[in-house]
């Protein structure tokens, strides 16, 4: 059988952040592709510095299925707020890229699971917003410590038990490994909120339209997906999903 080909958004790393490199590069942690690997597709990281205009449709239609990764932070014009102090890493290259990466996936329903910074790249590109601080709001502590080593958060995500998260997981009750700092504020168009952490923070989304099987969590699944097959299912069910595509096409 042909294994199907799963697009992971890619990292742009300065010159100075690979030990050994003469210059700057491109890359991606690798759990993400061990977990592709793990549920029977084929990795590919995608240049995030392709053209956003054309280069994306030509992307989206070579691939099976989409992965947004982590990341850092969205830049908060885009969704018409002023940067926080605390707001870091932001990237218009990469922002205007994975951007057109949801509008290209939505529009030919291209399997897709988005990751912490791909749950806030799909709500914005739909229209929301985003708590930039967390820590900011009444009631919350930290999420763990996004880009430090060991500043994982274990907690537990309560599920809507209707949702195709929960239906994928096998549980409602999912305890998940967490490092952001932001969170979904207004909803994005179309999207529905089907995961929360017992402070309140939104924790997982879905869209609307059930014929896109899109996925989109707060949490790292990769973190703990070779101990725990519930977060496993994740990966599966989208290489599942991108299989289906491709018989299909």
């Amino acid at each position: 059988m042909v294994k199907p080909i799963i697009g992971l958004t890619a990292r742009r790393l300065a010159d100075d952040r690979v030990r050994g490199w003469t210059g700057a590069g491109m890359g991606e942690r690798d759990k993400y592709l061990d977990r592709v690997r793990a549920a029977g597709g084929i990795p590919m990281l995608l240049d995030p510095a392709c053209d956003p205009v054309h280069d994306v449709v030509s992307i989206i239609d070579r691939i099976d299925g989409l992965i947004l990764t982590g990341g850092p932070d969205i830049e908060p014009r885009r969704y018409g707020a002023v940067a926080h102090p605390e707001v870091y890493g932001t990237d218009a290259i990469v922002d205007d890229f994975e951007f057109a990466c949801v509008h290209a996936a939505y529009s030919t329903r291209t399997p897709l699971l988005a990751i912490c910074r791909g749950l806030q790249v799909v709500n914005v590109a739909f229209g929301g917003t985003m708590h930039q601080h967390i820590e900011d709001l009444d009631g919350v502590a930290a999420h763990g410590r996004p880009g430090v080593r060991d500043g994982e958060y274990h907690h537990v995500v309560t599920l809507c038990a209707d949702s195709r998260v929960a239906h994928v997981m096998g549980t409602t009750t999912p305890t998940s490994s967490c490092h952001h700092h932001q969170s979904v504020d207004q909803l994005g168009d179309g999207l529905r909120v089907v995961g929360r952490a017992a402070d309140g923070i939104v924790e997982a989304l879905e869209h609307h339209d059930t014929s896109w099987c899109s996925l989109a969590v707060e949490w790292h699944p990769e973190d703990t997906a070779i101990d725990d097959p519930a977060q496993q299912a994740l990966f599966d069910e989208l290489v599942r999903n991108a299989i289906a595509a491709m018989r299909t096409s």
